[in-house]
């Protein structure tokens, strides 16, 4: 019975010790070799997965990072330079660097600008209602105000005002990760270059129709007047599908384009307020002569 039982024991013994090299060698044979780098590019990385930079995850771009040969065309946008600089260092490369971005709202339709038409009584998603229903107003192109933008950003950096029924970002909590420019379905929300003291001119509507459909549709739609193409120094702004469209790298922030604009479709953000009380009253001499013509 001794005997058996010690037979029995060696027996299994040797057989995990075979199946122990078996493995040993099949993990030796298949294994695969993963650069140490990795690890410590994703520990300088900020660990937010938010997919800002085109890559699921950080531990994803860390590994597209260690890879490549090249890293001046990836970005970290919620680690911004400093991010990238460590990673450069950890790297050995060299890195460009980048002006920082904010996330903007093109669109002012708000309840007071842009009149309801009819109601959308389907389930509360921007996405869905863009797909099944043209929007509340007759603009379809503005803001559908049911928030999918809030529901994906990360860092509290949007909400829905209740008293326009639109987006507001705040500049302070934006990383400019672009997953609101995404979640948007009409598009309506742009990454744009960050300015200092979070200054922004931009146009704040993305209405392409004609300009009496579109000054119908919202008191302060863009109506194609093509006054702010004129007035710009620096040919910063261009014209298309009656909608004009102000570009960041070009535009110096003079604001002559905001004083010429009849509708006030141009957003003029984080500025002192005017001394030059001669502009408004040619800005508000514009607009009643806007409003006769259109009348």
């Amino acid at each position: 019975m001794t005997t058996t039982v010690l037979y029995t024991i060696l027996s299994l013994s040797g057989l995990g010790a075979v199946a122990a090299m078996i493995l040993y060698a099949a993990a030796q044979k298949f294994k695969v070799y993963e650069d140490p780098r990795i690890d410590q590019v994703e520990e300088a990385l900020p660990g937010a997965n938010c997919g800002g930079c085109g890559y699921p995850g950080c531990r994803q771009f860390a590994e597209a990072l260690v890879k490549a040969d090249d890293i001046s065309d990836y970005y970290c946008p919620v680690g911004g330079n400093d991010t990238m600089k460590e990673v450069a260092q950890i790297l050995g490369r060299e890195v460009a660097e980048q002006e920082p971005k904010v996330a903007v709202v093109r669109c002012n339709g708000s309840f007071q600008n842009r009149k309801r038409t009819s109601i959308y009584e389907g389930p509360s998603s921007c996405a869905i209602e863009a797909s099944l229903f043209g929007g509340e107003t007759d603009c379809q192109y503005g803001c559908l105000g049911k928030g999918d933008c809030v529901e994906v950003c990360d860092f509290e950096a949007i909400f829905m005002n209740e008293e326009t029924g639109l987006p507001y970002v705040i500049d302070d909590n934006c990383t400019a990760c672009g997953a609101c420019v995404d979640a948007c379905p009409n598009n309506i929300i742009e990454l744009r270059k960050r300015y200092k003291k979070d200054r922004k001119i931009y146009v704040s509507c993305v209405n392409e129709d004609k300009p009496a459909a579109a000054k119908k549709a919202c008191q302060v739609a863009c109506i194609g007047c093509n006054k702010c193409v004129k007035v710009c120094p620096f040919d910063a702004i261009t014209l298309e599908n009656n909608l004009a469209y102000i570009i960041p790298d070009k535009c110096k922030l003079c604001r002559k384009c905001v004083d010429v604009c009849p509708t006030n479709a141009i957003a003029e953000i984080g500025f002192p307020p005017r001394r030059n009380k001669r502009r408004n009253a040619k800005k508000e001499s514009a607009d009643q002569e806007q409003s006769k013509n259109q009348s």
